[in-house]
């Protein structure tokens, strides 16, 4: 009597196979910014700069990096401007390099790759949103410390050096990057709809003068690390911003 052979499930019919999963790199693989995404709203900017003297320098820079072996983080430097558009933006909070250990940077201010443990800045802001919003707050980041969410929601999560070496903070400052994030900050400044910028610390409030305050609303605070958090002029904890972020924002909607 002649049949059928029975039916293979998903399981029994892969068996047996080798499917090779492509493993997600945690830096820098090549000095090419046609590898890194942007959204359109930016990508003028970003072509513009790469194309000056600067820019040039910078990929120059990066490669000779690359090529000394030199492990250089985030994989995807300008992923800020990938995730928020600049007709989204509402916040900007800036930061002033990614951090330096592997697999930490994701390409966003203050922001850690999931799974990484959460870094004393980063606890500084939970704890203060907590504090200042209460709690349960709809777009604290769970779990861990990724804050994508936050930047796919119109906060631009911006760093002013975009890249560094494993090890040595601040290392790529002054080669390059600055120029191209005090561009996007003017950007948001001048084109943008009333957005609030955060400024913590020193090195971020220098960029003030970059911000036309008549249009936008300005919060100055220490910086969140546990060496100034609490201290005096502005201490952070305590500062307020994420409440008057939102009291400001319903006010501009």
């Amino acid at each position: 009597m002649s049949g059928s052979s029975p039916a293979q499930s998903p399981a029994s019919a892969t068996a047996g196979l080798n499917f090779a999963i492509e493993p997600v790199p945690d830096q820098l693989t090549m000095a090419d910014p046609v590898s890194w995404p942007v959204a359109p709203g930016w990508q003028a900017l970003v072509a513009e700069f790469f194309q000056s003297e600067a820019g040039r320098g910078l990929l120059a820079f990066l490669e000779l990096r690359l090529q000394a072996g030199a492990a250089v983080f985030p994989p995807e430097p300008l992923r800020a401007l990938h995730l928020t558009p600049p007709e989204a933006v509402r916040v900007v909070i800036l930061g002033q390099d990614p951090y330096h250990g592997r697999g930490q940077a994701e390409g966003l201010a203050f922001s850690v790759a999931p799974g990484v443990p959460v870094p004393p800045s980063l606890r500084n802001i939970f704890t203060e949103l907590r504090r200042d919003m209460g709690t349960p707050f709809p777009s604290f980041p769970e779990p861990g410390g990724s804050l994508v969410r936050w930047a796919r929601h119109g906060v631009l999560l911006l760093n002013t050096c975009l890249t560094v070496e494993e090890g040595q903070p601040a290392s790529h400052s002054g080669r390059g990057w600055e120029q191209l994030t005090d561009a996007v900050i003017r950007k948001v400044s001048q084109d943008t709809a009333p957005a609030v910028f955060m400024l913590w610390g020193a090195h971020a409030q220098g960029k003030r003068a970059l911000i036309d305050a008549s249009r936008h609303l300005v919060l100055l605070a220490n910086h969140p690390s546990p060496l100034s958090a609490l201290r005096p002029p502005l201490p952070f904890i305590g500062c307020g911003h994420f409440s008057r972020a939102r009291a400001w924002r319903d006010e501009h909607r």
